[in-house]
């Protein structure tokens, strides 16, 4: 469990009991949707629904940093000499934490949100030349750089920035929800289904009710339907592994590595306690995954033997390192690969399509557009076949688990996973993803069988967690 799930939501809300005819329909309870359902308040009849509880999701997994200095995105926009494109998309994650400070100066949200100067650090002399190129952009912009890192790390060399932010996701999210009172949210509400019937969005959920809408904004952190968008062939997931330490003092700073396997850090102080948070080891999850083994070599790499916290993440990437935010068809919107950077993407994506929905244009529009030709240009088949039907066909394959407590047989001539528990009960499913038919891992950290292809996650008796899957995987013996 991370550092954030242990804080508990001052609200929680109901299951949808009944069908609903809406303006809006906002899909997903993370930083995204709760922020646009802020956006839209005023406007009538907008309606949240999340498939399990708020913010409990990708959002209660990050690291909390609010920051520009992006070593994924804005970095690899300035080595490929993308100088416009870096620009605007620059403008857009400064106005981010400006539009992220008016709402909690607005709403009075106590949420840890703490200025800090944030570091790209670095030990390898090729990429020294990388970091001077982004200072000597960030200058040009007019943005103070330091090449001073703090005495505390071991890096050679680093650029620093000091107007970046940290802050606590769920006591945010938490905030925003205090001034909600008059919304209509609903938790453990799934959206299975959605179909276009004259000019309104039919979408059902999970217990069978319809919610008829003029428009949906899709907000999930990985969308749940193949058709249109093709989103799998579009992008590809990292996973990620954190742990938090206890720290003698806050030392107000962030840092990145530019190396491909990245590190980074930040603290974190509460009343009684200061952590330090790090992030390490990043792999594609069509590499097939071993939570445990993961872990240990980031706590070996951190020489870490003591730690309070542990957890992993995962993000969207998109091909070109830019954001999917905006219109993908008539009346819907969508708001995903944020790469490594959702706290700062999301409030951009809230703000966006609010305005787009209020009939106004973002200058960031065409920058984020999903259905930019650029990357469609890049989602060529071999690609395609080189990862995602990789990783599937070798899911296929995998019948063989790590983990001892965990065994593969046929009953019936279906596959079943059993998890057997210390306890001796066993906990038994039918470990395929019924989102593309991908075989699914055990994990042992989190207790969970999770898709390699496209990171859907189940609970260990079969319950579906986490999209993008909209069903569950229990075992049901076969009636003869």
């Amino acid at each position: 469990m991370s550092l954030w799930a242990e804080y508990k939501l001052s609200h929680s809300y109901d299951s949808l009991k009944e069908n609903k005819i809406v303006d809006t329909l906002i899909i997903g309870g993370g930083m995204v949707g709760v922020q646009t359902m802020y956006y839209l308040k005023d406007r009538k009849d907008v309606m949240l629904v999340e498939a399990n509880k708020i913010g409990m999701g990708v959002s209660a997994n990050t690291t909390g940093k609010i920051n520009y200095l992006q070593e994924s995105t804005l970095g690899y926009l300035i080595e490929k000499g993308k100088f416009v494109t870096a620009s605007m998309y620059l403008a857009s994650q400064i106005e981010g934490i400006n539009f992220m400070q008016d709402i909690i100066l607005q709403e009075q949200i106590d949420c840890d949100f703490e200025k800090v100067t944030s570091y790209l650090v670095t030990n390898d002399e090729n990429k020294v030349k990388s970091l001077k190129k982004i200072k000597n952009f960030l200058n040009q912009k007019g943005i103070s750089v330091l090449e001073e890192i703090p005495k505390q790390t071991s890096f050679s060399y680093g650029i620093g920035v000091t107007d970046t932010y940290v802050f606590h996701p769920l006591k945010y999210l938490d905030g925003i929800l205090k001034s909600l009172t008059n919304s209509s949210l609903y938790e453990n509400t799934r959206i299975v289904k959605i179909q276009k019937k004259d000019d309104v969005y039919v979408c059902e959920t999970n217990d069978h009710f319809q919610i008829i809408a003029q428009n949906v904004i899709c907000c999930c952190h990985y969308p749940f339907f193949l058709f249109p968008y093709f989103l799998p062939v579009k992008t590809e997931i990292e996973k990620s592994y954190l742990l938090a330490k206890k720290a003698s003092e806050n030392l107000k700073y962030t840092y990145i590595t530019m190396e491909s396997d990245c590190l980074s850090s930040r603290f974190y102080e509460t009343n009684q306690q200061v952590y330090q948070i790090f992030l390490g080891k990043n792999h594609k999850t069509s590499v097939l995954q071993n939570d445990q083994q993961n872990l240990r070599d980031v706590k070996h790499k951190l020489s870490l033997e003591d730690f309070s916290y542990q957890w992993s993440n995962v993000d969207i990437l998109t091909f070109d390192h830019l954001p999917f935010i905006g219109k993908i068809k008539p009346n819907f919107y969508l708001a995903t690969g944020f790469q490594t950077w959702g706290m700062i993407q999301s409030i951009v994506s809230a703000k966006m399509i609010s305005f787009e929905l209020e009939g106004k244009i973002s200058p960031y529009q065409a920058l984020f557009d999903p259905k930019r030709k650029k990357v469609m240009r890049t989602c060529l088949l071999p690609y395609y076949l080189g990862v995602n039907f990789f990783s599937f066909v070798r899911s296929k394959f995998y019948k063989k688990n790590w983990y001892d407590a965990v065994t593969f047989y046929y009953e019936d001539g279906k596959l079943i996973g059993c998890y057997k528990d210390l306890e001796g009960v066993e906990h038994k499913v039918h470990p395929v993803c019924p989102h593309m038919k991908c075989g699914l891992i055990f994990n042992p950290v989190d207790k969970t069988w999770d898709c390699p292809c496209h990171s859907s996650r189940f609970s260990m008796d079969g319950k579906v967690l986490k999209g993008p899957s909209t069903y569950s995987i229990s075992y049901t013996k076969e009636k003869k």
